[in-house]
């Protein structure tokens, strides 16, 4: 089994809802636990934790009470719909620089085109680069730098070309 072949399995654990999977071949064990919040590859004495994500419930927010104010909030999502959002393809630590002595890849209001490299996500030692798929201009950076992100995470808001 392969690196890929576990992210995916992985993948699968976290978005499927259980809360732990065993998986025993001839050479390694694989134990996926998501309410522990860590994975288990055991080979042959190795073991190596990987962390998964754990789903976690929606936060409903405070009620508050109603004043002139108020009706800015829409406004603002209103704003955020005619961005493009891109979403983070892994699980991983969401990196904006190639190395730490290094400039981020993109700023906001950086001109991007399809497939610039907007970031890296690491998983499980390996730098996977993230592409742009749309062209246009970066309005937003969601995540912080070398923050934890999980499957489908809103990483940017572009603004298309």
């Amino acid at each position: 089994m392969d690196i890929k072949e576990i992210q995916n399995l992985i993948k699968f654990v976290a978005k499927s809802g259980a809360t732990e999977v065993k998986l025993e071949m001839d050479d390694f064990k694989i134990t996926i636990k998501t309410t522990a919040e860590a994975a288990t590859i055991e080979n042959g004495g190795f073991v190596q934790h990987i962390p998964v994500a754990v789903p976690q419930a929606p936060v409903a927010p405070a009620p508050v009470a109603e004043t002139p104010a108020a009706p800015v909030a829409p406004a603002a999502s209103e704003d955020d719909s005619k961005y493009i959002t891109v979403k983070s393809p892994i699980i991983g630590t969401f990196y904006r620089k190639p190395a730490p002595d290094k400039a981020p890849f993109v700023e906001v209001g950086s001109t991007i085109k399809t497939g610039d490299v907007l970031c890296v996500i690491e998983a499980m030692k390996l730098f996977n680069e993230i592409e742009s798929e749309i062209s246009g201009k970066i309005v937003k950076v969601l995540v912080d730098d070398a923050s934890p992100v999980e499957f489908d995470q809103p990483l940017f808001l572009v603004e298309p070309a």
